[in-house]
């Protein structure tokens, strides 16, 4: 069957845009359209995890996002009368290149991957909206698309992912929403701020100006309001929650603009020091904890918040979707191929692999966000009484480079594992762990693989560094038989790594996950391993 391209991409925000740099180093034609003409509203600022910068890095952006973001985050806690100062640098987090958070704007990060994109000739194509999707009988999907004054025009494309965010077209198409609304509404906006004038009993207290270099959390019994700090040529984005209102957008849609009078009455009820002089934008939003019921099916998938919706709480959405983009990319990259003999198993992975990450991400998520927002009077006691009581041992805390990277670790998904993946396989006699470090405590397939100093070809690399190129990777221990020829490729890279002595082997997917373990090089079983995602005959 011929079709127009292998993947379309509905949506160009973070998601769409790393899924096609993904896709498209791993063999797919890729095509991305996106219904904005133009960036609409200020872009606000995101946190991007390790992880994510791992996920991201054999894509070839880090360095241009690395020059574009701050690698700290700095906070101050406001609690009434007590300001507690947070700063998250460098953490001890082992075994990553990455040891810290990046804060950038959206609106740079989406420019840095569509610059990516452009560099592999690619273009997103801006003004052009899908009004309607469907399966095609034997393979495929059929998508209307939508351009101002021009006629409909249709295209036939081997998959189509929607990362259209939470309205998703593609996603009524896969599968509904579990999950609801909360209680609470966010409240949005970028604003410039003043110091406001404050007062200790009978005497006026000279202002202090807010930092302009660090987030300011206030904490009250309301609920939370954070100011993050401006960018380049931008003011302040606020968010704040308060109880819902009766007429609020419909879901993934922004709503009416806040009064200055409102942002400064949230801003006042948590005590955070500072005053409204302008209002550049702003907007309700309905605050959801959505999943989509599945990922995927057939031909049609979705990624990001088209596929869940998470409250604002530590810049999940963005992170989990950028998981979910390099998961599937590759995937459909291998499936697209010419000569792809992919089974099945392989697309349908990604719904086991990601469904199950997000929905204990979202979980989470759901749960931080009641105890900081929830009117419920337990949450409101917490907020006024214990948070206070704590606040001063949290710096303490934070120092403590293990501590504060434990946190990360569990936010970022540093620890996920795909166990119960198909695509997670071990040789059934294999009873030996992988020894000398390459794989920590007994790395097991569906782990991700740890950034470890090795020796490979007589000199001291990275094991990241090593394997940054799109592709599978075959680590072989020092002792091992060679991978033969044969199953080699442009998408299929063998190493040895001098200084792990024994006679195993790791087959690494393009994610960074183990997918087959063995204490031996077993052809049989790796040829299994590469039919199942496409790259062997048979």
């Amino acid at each position: 069957m011929t079709y127009d391209t292998d993947l379309l991409v509905v949506g160009a925000g973070s998601t769409g845009l790393t899924l096609a740099l993904q896709a498209a180093a791993h063999g797919a034609r890729v095509r991305v359209v996106e219904r904005r003409s133009q960036p609409q509203g200020p872009s606000p600022t995101v946190v991007l995890h390790p992880r994510s910068l791992e996920l991201l890095r054999p894509l070839g952006v880090t360095e241009a996002l690395f020059a574009r973001g701050e690698r700290s985050v700095a906070a101050r806690l406001h609690l009434r009368s007590r300001v507690v100062s947070l700063t998250l640098g460098r953490l001890e987090l082992p075994g990553t290149a990455f040891p810290y958070l990046l804060r950038i704007r959206q609106g740079e990060l989406e420019e840095v991957l569509a610059a990516a994109l452009a560099e592999r000739g690619l273009e997103v194509e801006h003004g052009v909206e899908v009004v309607r999707v469907a399966r095609v009988g034997a393979g495929g999907a059929r998508a209307v698309l939508r351009r101002a004054g021009l006629p409909a025009d249709e295209v036939h494309c081997r998959f189509l992912a929607g990362c259209d965010g939470p309205t998703s077209l593609v996603r009524r198409s896969v599968g509904g929403w579990i999950g609801g609304d909360d209680s609470r509404e966010a409240v949005l906006a970028d604003v410039e701020l003043g110091p406001a004038a404050t007062v200790a009993g009978s005497r006026a207290v000279e202002p202090v100006l807010l930092e302009a270099d660090t987030a300011h959390v206030g904490v009250g019994r309301s609920g939370v309001a954070v100011l993050v700090p401006p960018g380049a040529g931008a003011g302040w984005r606020m968010h704040a929650s308060r109880p819902a209102a009766a007429d609020l957008p419909p879901a993934g849609e922004t709503g009416a603009p806040v009064s200055r009078t409102e942002l400064q009455h949230l801003l006042d009820d948590v005590a955070l020091p500072a005053r409204v002089e302008a209002v550049a934008w702003s907007a309700e939003v309905r605050v959801q904890h959505r999943l989509a019921s599945r990922f995927s099916r057939g031909p049609l998938f979705v990624a990001g918040e088209a596929a869940h919706v998470h409250p604002p709480v530590g810049g999940q959405g963005v992170n989990a979707g950028i998981h979910d983009a390099v998961n599937l990319g590759w995937k459909l990259g291998f499936a697209a191929g010419a000569s792809s003999t992919a089974r099945p198993a392989l697309l349908d992975s990604y719904n086991q692999e990601r469904r199950r990450a997000d929905r204990a991400v979202l979980r989470r998520t759901h749960a931080l966000y009641r105890v900081a927002a929830s009117p419920h009077p337990l949450a409101q006691l917490a907020r006024v009484g214990a948070v206070p009581l704590i606040a001063p041992i949290v710096p303490f805390l934070l120092r403590q480079r293990r501590v504060s990277a434990a946190v990360v670790r569990s936010l970022a998904q540093l620890r996920l594992r795909y166990a119960r993946s198909p695509l997670s396989m071990e040789v059934p006699a294999s009873v030996v762990r992988v020894r000398g470090g390459l794989a920590q405590r007994g790395l097991r397939p569906g782990s991700r693989v740890a950034d470890t100093l090795v020796r490979c070809a007589g000199r001291r690399v990275r094991l990241h560094e090593l394997i940054n190129e799109p592709g599978v990777h075959i680590l072989l221990q020092s002792g091992a038989r060679a991978v033969p020829e044969s199953m080699l490729g442009p998408l299929v890279h063998a190493y040895r790594l001098d200084d792990r002595p024994g006679t195993g082997m790791l087959v690494v997917r393009p994610d960074g996950y183990v997918a087959l373990r063995a204490p031996v090089v077993d052809e049989a079983s790796l040829a299994t391993w590469l039919r199942l995602v496409g790259l062997a005959e048979g």
